[in-house]
């Protein structure tokens, strides 16, 4: 058990870490060409995977209209709006605002699915919406506009991930976890390889080998060891119990932002963390059993 806990907080923190990871290669290469350098650089490993360990799998034509769908939401809408925000704002805010996640996802499921909300999924969604309350009115105060729109754009790309999460409720269990995510970076990657084109001259910037690392970090982090951290975590651990490990995001993010991109850590900020982590622990803490 404490291996499948390993396995899960590790899928956290190297998603919060890779907050990090891309304001530093926003900064330095078109956006559209680092998602879609991302999904193929990520296909170059699924596909070898899906097939040693879920065979030869051919998705319906239901099926595959879904994943094209969540290819446009969860990873060319997530990845532009983290990336442009990532340009305006922090990767500690960024990160913060990450956290949202959960209670938008419980929105979501409340609007879209008509699932019913119990008053502590209300209270996470309402900790969550104070977290990026504190941080955005702080940024308006301040006169730093790049903030405060960095932080809304990222929050674009939290709607768009969470869109993904609720059409990946739709085709649970009908494809496995590494062919659909195989699939899914492949839409991806035809979506955004147009968008790329204009700016393939930013390709010579690859030449760093310091960058070149960020982004194949990046991509094997983000898009296929997180996956499989995940996945193998949860095969011994209940979603619920594995939900609380998400708390491990936004810590990562902060830690990476400050110790290592030198970033400041204000009150304001100290705020938001502790609205953001009780929003986290209170939509995904498992429910007592009824006895």
């Amino acid at each position: 058990m404490l291996l499948a806990y390993a396995q899960l907080a590790g899928a956290m923190a190297l998603v919060g870490a890779n907050v990090g990871v891309a304001k530093l290669l926003a900064a330095a290469l078109p956006i559209p060409m680092i998602a879609c350098l991302r999904c193929l650089l990520a296909c170059a490993v699924l596909w070898p995977l899906a097939r040693i360990m879920e065979g030869r799998v051919r998705p319906g034509a239901s099926a595959l209209r879904n994943l094209a769908l969540q290819a446009l939401f969860g990873t060319a809408l997530y990845n532009a709006g983290l990336l442009a925000g990532l340009r305006l704002t922090t990767a500690l805010e960024g990160g913060l605002v990450l956290a949202t996640l959960p209670a938008v996802v419980a929105l979501g499921s409340a609007l879209w699915l008509r699932e019913r909300l119990s008053p502590r999924q209300w209270a996470a969604a309402g900790l969550a919406a104070g977290g990026m309350a504190a941080i955005t009115l702080a940024r308006l105060g301040d006169g730093a506009e790049g903030h405060w729109l960095g932080n809304l754009l990222v929050f674009g790309g939290v709607l768009g991930e969470a869109a993904y999460v609720l059409l990946a409720k739709r085709i649970a269990g009908s494809v496995p976890v590494v062919t659909a995510s195989l699939w899914m970076q492949a839409f991806s990657a035809a979506m955004l390889l147009p968008l790329s084109l204009p700016g393939i001259g930013a390709l010579a910037a690859l030449a760093d080998p310091r960058l070149a690392g960020l982004l194949v970090f990046h991509s094997l982090t983000a898009s296929v060891l997180c996956l499989l951290l995940w996945y193998a975590g949860l095969r011994r651990v209940p979603a619920g119990v594995a939900g609380t490990f998400t708390a491990f995001l936004p810590a990562t993010s902060l830690l990476v932002a400050v110790a290592v991109l030198g970033e400041a850590f204000t009150a304001v900020h100290g705020v938001g963390f502790v609205l953001m982590a009780a929003s986290l622990l209170l939509a995904t803490w498992p429910r007592r059993r009824q006895s």
